[in-house]
């Protein structure tokens, strides 16, 4: 078991994926369940995930995943699992801190969700990649997800065909931290 700041060392976005294995069930359930444990405005968990496991189906979604012409997302069909994380309707003190407070809590919330699922996917040996970029409304026509939702984000799940972990370039901690004052 690693260390936390070693866990968040270790995550990185996967681009390339070992199509030969399989994510294991039991490894999928602790991913979901680190994400159903993750902390929400006013606890509303504003989220649904779609775990996209039957091969076809995983293929079209991963095909409106995929920009050819600017070359966007090429990898994700590589991955043998993909997770659409469903943005869900806050509960009513939720939804009211946002409109009084201006702050979008349901995408808040549904990034701090996401990171824990990734953050389990990293501590199961699995690798993961966060794609913003999609065809929103065919992902939502093939997996069914009604119109008044928001299917925000679709993740890449599998095992790295290359363990090898990369060093983060990062901006130095001077430059996004100061104290007592901006």
């Amino acid at each position: 078991m690693m260390n936390f700041l070693e866990l968040v060392n270790n995550r990185q976005s996967v681009r390339v994926y070992d199509t030969a294995r399989a994510v294991e069930p039991e490894k999928l359930e602790r991913c979901i369940e680190a994400l159903r444990l993750a902390p929400s405005a006013c606890n509303a968990q504003p989220w649904k995930l779609v775990a996209v496991t039957d091969p076809n189906l995983k293929t079209l979604v991963a095909e409106a995943a995929t920009t050819k012409w600017l070359g966007q997302n090429l990898f994700v069909n590589q991955a043998p699992l993909l997770v659409v994380l469903v943005r869900e309707s806050p509960n009513i003190t939720s939804k009211l801190g946002t409109v009084l407070k201006d702050k979008p809590y349901t995408i808040i919330d549904v990034g701090i969700a996401t990171a824990h699922f990734c953050l389990q996917a990293t501590e199961e040996g699995l690798g993961t990649c966060i794609i913003g970029w999609f065809n929103e409304s065919a992902v939502k026509k093939l997996l069914g997800i009604p119109k008044n939702k928001r299917a925000e984000l679709i993740i890449a799940v599998g095992y790295p065909a290359k363990p090898d972990i990369r060093k983060k370039i990062r901006k130095p901690v001077e430059e996004i931290c100061s104290y007592n004052k901006y």
